[in-house]
């Protein structure tokens, strides 16, 4: 048996030992330190995740100025500043994890509901 052929076995090995990937559910406890709720047991803070940009607040400034050849210039003031287009993660929502191999991190699938 060669050297490679010791290492792939090696890694096969390993890679069924180590439970490369599992599929869990979280609650998010909260957003301003930013804890969620790992399997009814595990508490972990923002450090251990993976947040995809479609669980992210975003949101728009609808305030704006246009200035007219004349040098006049108009102020458009709504009765909303901001409009938000997605919320993001809040306190109390659920979450489906998926955790990443060695169980250091997880990513965030998405929201259940």
């Amino acid at each position: 048996m060669g050297m490679l052929d010791i290492i792939k076995e090696a890694s096969m090995g390993a890679v069924g030992a180590s439970n490369p990937v599992s599929i869990l559910f979280g609650k998010v406890l909260s957003t301003d330190d930013f804890k969620i709720k790992v399997d009814q047991k595990l508490v972990l803070d923002k450090d251990f995740f993976i947040i995809p940009e479609s669980l992210t607040r975003y949101e728009v400034d609808l305030k704006h100025t246009h200035d007219y050849k004349d040098n006049s210039v108009t102020n458009l003031n709504t009765s909303l500043d901001k409009l938000v287009i997605r919320e993001g993660l809040k306190q109390g929502d659920k979450v489906l994890l998926l955790r990443v191999q060695g169980g250091q991190q997880y990513v965030i699938l998405d929201k259940v509901v």
